[in-house]
């Protein structure tokens, strides 16, 4: 009899699937990912048999391939190089004491992070009108001599984005070298359109970044994402922020969050190196193209200082700067003595960060953060609440924003500094996709950011913490169940 248990097929099962929890168990242990991430996985794995182990090797891991791996080191390296040879010397050296005490400080852990330091002399313009937005960059596009480069995570067919797909076509046809990089899976719909072959057609470079496929997924992980927004025009433009290639009015109109709100801000001066660079970076990691060859096709030119405003570009994404984007972000959050206003479609903060927030609000700064009242996705949607207890606890303030899907990302910090660019507050922002953040340490453009940010509190309703303390217990329930794999979002 107790050999035929042993032997019964059930039993068998049982012990196939405790040897996977123990031998990835190990694995999960010695890869040291944050407590929350490694519990998370490890109840998954052992809850789930055989599909929580599976669902771990696809994306438990921020594996890039050896391949991309060898490319990003090379990458790091030729950087400080691509910078010495398109910035004049002195663009770095800054005058701190024109900023607030924290500043100088943060710019020491962008260089030690991520390699990157501040430069001097940008101008910018703030855009909101997503409509002004495309129009604006079909406009630059249209006055390009020399190149075009820009990267998106989506791009979507109508409406005036396809004005900008124009004016690119136009650019490419009079000789303007025009290279674009799209991701493979945010713009999966857009990858199966007609667009792509137009764009070639006229002559246009055009990559999918991170392409997926069942060989890339025994190889890394496909849920690894280009999350950036940069446009660089003539090495003398560059555009980044929130905002897709997209034309909001036309864009998951049937998700029900009504449109994309979106910002992005147009810059001149010696910030644009750093982003051309780090575009350039990303198309060498797909096309395998030397750095010095797309340098010279693009024909980047040396920089001189323009405008008031000292500006740090913060890349981001596994295998390129580690944690250092979200350092400077408690950084940021950590400098903050009066108020703190933060906008973000998606609020899944790992520990360090929630725990940065409530104490900020807990030393007596006013916190403001501002979130969509609806967002695409219902699971992140119950996660993200499960995080206002938290906050509402220690006196922050939440509005909800009634006018569609904010999806402006942006930290402003006493009036003085700011985070502006693509990434959310949610870790997959922080660990998984590449990002790009700007940190400006300006004033004026903290005027205008608190403008904008003043825009959206006055088109939204305050979260009430003892209305909020009502909802029913079966909400309370799943929003703390899904709380659990927040960390997996």
């Amino acid at each position: 009899m107790t050999k035929y248990l042993l032997l019964h097929p059930s039993t068998i099962v049982l012990i196939i699937h405790w040897l996977i929890v123990l031998l990835l168990g190990v694995r999960v242990i010695m890869n040291r990912p944050a407590t929350g991430v490694a519990l998370a996985w490890l109840l998954m794995i052992a809850a789930f048999p055989f599909g929580g182990a599976v669902a771990y090797l696809l994306v438990g891991e921020r594996r890039i391939g050896r391949s991309r791996a060898a490319g990003m080191q090379t990458l790091n390296q030729d950087f400080q190089k691509l910078a010495q040879a398109t910035m004049r010397e002195g663009l770095t050296e800054i005058d701190w004491s024109r900023h607030a005490p924290a500043a100088e400080g943060m710019n020491r852990l962008g260089i030690a992070m991520a390699g990157s330091h501040a430069v001097r002399g940008s101008r910018f313009e703030m855009f909101s009108d997503t409509l002004a937005i495309l129009n604006a960059i079909a406009r630059d596009v249209d006055s390009a001599e020399k190149s075009v480069l820009m990267e998106f995570y989506i791009w979507n067919e109508g409406g005036l984005a396809d004005e900008v797909l124009e004016a690119v076509i136009r650019a490419s046809q009079r000789g303007v070298h025009c290279c674009l990089l799209i991701d493979a899976l945010g713009a999966r719909p857009w990858w199966k359109s007609s667009q792509p072959r137009l764009l070639r057609e006229a002559g246009v470079e055009l990559k999918s970044a991170l392409p997926v496929g069942l060989f890339r997924t025994l190889i890394g992980r496909t849920d690894l994402r280009l999350h950036r927004k940069i446009v660089v025009i003539d090495g003398d433009i560059a555009w980044t922020g929130s905002m897709n290639l997209v034309d909001p009015r036309f864009f998951k109109q049937d998700s029900g969050v009504g449109q994309w709100v979106d910002a992005m801000v147009r810059l001149q001066g010696a910030v644009v190196v750093p982003l051309a660079v780090t575009m350039i970076g990303d198309w060498m990691l797909e096309s395998q193209t030397p750095i010095a060859e797309m340098v010279k096709r693009a024909e980047l030119q040396m920089v001189s200082p323009d405008g008031p405003a000292d500006i740090q570009v913060i890349p981001s994404g596994p295998g390129q700067s580690g944690d250092g984007l979200l350092q400077m972000i408690l950084s940021l959050i950590n400098a903050s003595h009066q108020e703190l206003v933060m906008t973000t479609p998606y609020l899944v903060p790992d520990d360090s960060l929630l725990r940065a927030i409530r104490g900020a609000a807990g030393r007596g700064v006013t916190v403001r953060l501002i979130v969509p009242e609806k967002v695409d996705s219902m699971l992140t949607r119950f996660a993200s609440r499960s995080y206002y207890d938290d906050l509402l606890d220690v006196g922050v303030e939440i509005y909800l924003f009634r006018g569609g899907l904010l999806h402006t990302k942006s930290i402003l910090v006493d009036g003085t500094m700011s985070m502006f660019g693509t990434v959310n507050l949610d870790m997959r922002s922080l660990w998984l996709n590449d990002e790009v953040a700007l940190f400006v340490y300006e004033p004026e453009f903290a005027t205008q950011l608190r403008q904008l940010q003043q825009c959206y509190l006055d088109d939204s309703d305050r979260l009430d913490p003892d209305e909020w303390n009502r909802r029913s217990f079966s909400h309370r329930f799943l929003e703390n169940a899904l709380r659990l794999v927040s960390p997996l979002l």
